[in-house]
């Protein structure tokens, strides 16, 4: 290798040289991730010489930051190893093991990065984090979807080879020159200063320099936005959201839910409970809500898909009262549980299914439990991911997951959970049970099968095991239409209500932070005594599904719940909840409103046929209505006002 020039040799010269060196490595790296995101977004980047200026330039501030704080643990070494271990040989070999470790640190996050930009369209985020602590279900999936002994081959020996490219370089970045404590001392303070003052000064708002979300997220450095999403798992609405006066938005809320839903049951200012009354008796009739895992409305011919994946479900819609715009709240699974379940509009950070003290809610479960019935949440996969048992557990459940089923009643599995057939079986199994003890049985079932790695029996249906998103989508298709097939022969089904709702888009990034089409979500109603077929074409969320199941059984009851009967004629104006993390969009008409951190509000106008958005004035009674929701939610939830009393 060619020698290094004299000026750059003294450079190095000092023990912060080995640093210098790891430094440049940092930041070719991250320009590499940036570019290899930036191609694989270029379809929905602004073609803009000055977008992809601010792009780079934006993302080298970030890598410098980011580099800042990955120095700190070298840099403290560098200034209080001793000088008698510094100069030793075997120190040396120290510094080429680290210098290897390190670039093959790198090249994995190339990879890791790509693979999760490819499956959600955006760096490192709140998911990234939930997938470090549910480790085995997330190294299982990658397992079973991706060739590992090649991917992790071929980066062993891309860090062999770029090791001994610069071998040399290395060698002389840790030549041990002439040096004192007091100078390392000085020069490690100055660096030290540099993620005090990123600490103080730098957030991830700095990113925001297009209406483009792609170029927002290439903007940023993937490491610096995994260690941004573990601080900020959980942020307070007051604090950093734009708000209204509290006993405002607390009282418009309360208007809002009184005039949509039915009256209040008392004058106190924080109490959002109203008395529903039905003036027909009740049906005490089942109820089955299969809560499909990643089901978007796009996929289903009924919302004019037309590769044919769901054969099964597009006939049922001609059976069934479909909901033709319902919005998933939420990105994740847990999201979606949250609304379905607790009826409650969605909060900045995680969902409230993995929060601390996220007992005795007033829940769907709660409300059925106290109307006798058997109430069970079912899962295919083992129900401590992510929280899920603790939460419904504490929230009205009996608890049914993999750990519950028998050898004898797996026919299949992955690393996610069972096949849903055999999922739907023990479903079949348990209202059974119920059915011959008296009892009617309100069950939420969780599906797998429609989840990265897409594995699934064979010859069940056209397309082979494993090969992607649209055989996921067509085995959880096909055990849908064997469900059903099977719930028809059960003397329980003349009795039984079966809702069909997916817990998320399979992919909700896009060009705008909150892109409206990609929360856009299938809801069905099956009950052939009970339910005339149909199609309701009003707006709707997630919240509202429990109070208008309700509604189809005439129930009474006192309410805590957010959302609203949308089949009741007083449901103008139409609205929906929307949400990544950090932004919360509120839809009403053709019009989106999102707020997120430093307090920022942001209007735009919706073309309901494609999506698109482009920004406008707000409306101040859609601002009140925005705020009051979600301020009135936190408020609510924060001071546990919606507990089950």
């Amino acid at each position: 290798m060619a020698r290094l020039p004299s000026s750059e040799l003294r450079s190095l010269q000092n023990r912060f040289g080995f640093l210098y060196l790891l430094s440049l490595v940092f930041l070719l790296q991250a320009l590499v991730v940036r570019t290899i995101l930036f191609i694989k977004a270029l379809p929905g980047m602004d073609h803009e010489l000055l977008l992809l200026v601010k792009v780079y330039g934006t993302g080298f501030f970030y890598d410098c930051v980011t580099f800042s704080y990955v120095a700190i643990p070298f840099a403290l070494y560098l200034v209080l190893v001793p000088d008698r271990i510094y100069r030793h040989r075997y120190h040396q070999w120290l510094a080429h093991a680290v210098f290897f470790a390190v670039l093959a640190l790198l090249l994995f996050d190339i990879v890791a990065e790509y693979l999760f930009f490819d499956e959600f369209e955006t760096r490192f985020n709140f998911i990234a984090i939930d997938y470090l602590v549910y480790t085995r279900e997330v190294v299982g999936n990658i397992r079973e979807s991706y060739p590992l002994n090649i991917i992790f081959t071929g980066i062993l020996a891309g860090a062999a080879a770029l090791h001994v490219l610069l071998r040399t370089r290395v060698d002389r970045a840790i030549l041990p020159g002439p040096d004192t404590f007091g100078r390392r001392a000085r020069q490690g303070l100055i660096m030290a200063m540099l993620p005090v003052l990123s600490f103080a000064f730098v957030d991830q708002s700095f990113t925001n320099i297009s209406p483009n979300n792609y170029a927002n997220e290439l903007a940023g450095n993937g490491i610096y936005d995994l260690f941004a999403a573990f601080r900020n798992n959980e942020l307070d609405f007051q604090k950093f959201y734009p708000t209204m006066d509290e006993d405002a938005a607390l009282r418009h809320l309360r208007e809002l839910l009184a005039e949509k839903t039915g009256p209040l049951a008392s004058s106190d200012p924080r109490d959002i409970t109203r008395v529903i009354a039905n003036p027909v008796p009740e049906k005490k009739l089942n109820i089955v809500v299969i809560i499909e895992e990643s089901l978007s409305a796009e996929y289903l011919g009924a919302f004019g898909n037309p590769e044919g994946h769901t054969p099964n479900l597009d006939r049922l819609v001609k059976e069934s009262l479909l909901f033709t715009h319902a919005y998933a709240t939420g990105t994740r699974t847990v999201r979606g549980l949250e609304a379905i379940t607790l009826s409650i509009p969605p909060l900045p950070g995680t969902s409230i299914v993995k929060r601390p003290r996220n007992e005795d809610f007033f829940s769907w479960g709660t409300l059925m439990r106290s109307k006798g019935y058997d109430t069970r949440f079912v899962y295919g996969g083992q129900g401590y991911f992510d929280n899920m048992n603790y939460f419904f557990s504490h929230n009205g459940f009996a608890i049914t997951d993999r750990s519950d089923l028998a050898k004898d009643e797996i026919t299949f599995s992955n690393v996610w959970g069972v096949c849903d057939e055999d999922l739907f079986r023990r479903v079949i199994r348990e209202g059974s049970r119920s059915h011959a003890e008296g009892r009617p049985f309100f069950f939420e079932v969780m599906t797998t099968s429609n989840h990265r790695p897409y594995t699934y029996p064979e010859g069940k249906i056209d397309v082979p095991s494993g090969t992607g998103r649209g055989g996921g989508v067509k085995y959880a298709d096909y055990a849908i239409g064997r469900f059903i097939d099977e719930v028809k022969r059960q003397p329980w089904f003349k009795d039984t209500v079966i809702v069909i709702v997916a817990d998320h888009c399979a992919a909700s990034g896009g060009k705008v932070d909150l892109p409206v089409k990609r929360y856009e979500i299938p809801l069905l109603v099956y009950s052939p005594a009970y339910v005339r077929p149909g199609r309701v074409d009003r707006m709707m969320s997630q919240i509202d599904i429990a109070p208008t199941v309700l509604g189809i059984l005439n129930m009474s009851y006192r309410s805590k719940f957010f959302g609203r009967d949308i089949l009741k004629a007083s449901v103008a104006p139409e609205r929906a909840f929307i949400s990544t993390y950090q932004k919360l969009g509120y839809i009403t008409g053709d019009r989106l409103l999102v707020v997120g951190p430093k307090k920022r509000l942001d209007s735009y106008v919706v073309a309901r046929a494609d999506g698109s958005e482009r920004e406008a004035k707000p409306r101040e009674e859609d601002v009140a209505d925005t705020m009051s929701y979600f301020q009135g939610a936190s408020y609510i939830y924060k001071n546990r006002l919606n507990r089950f009393n």
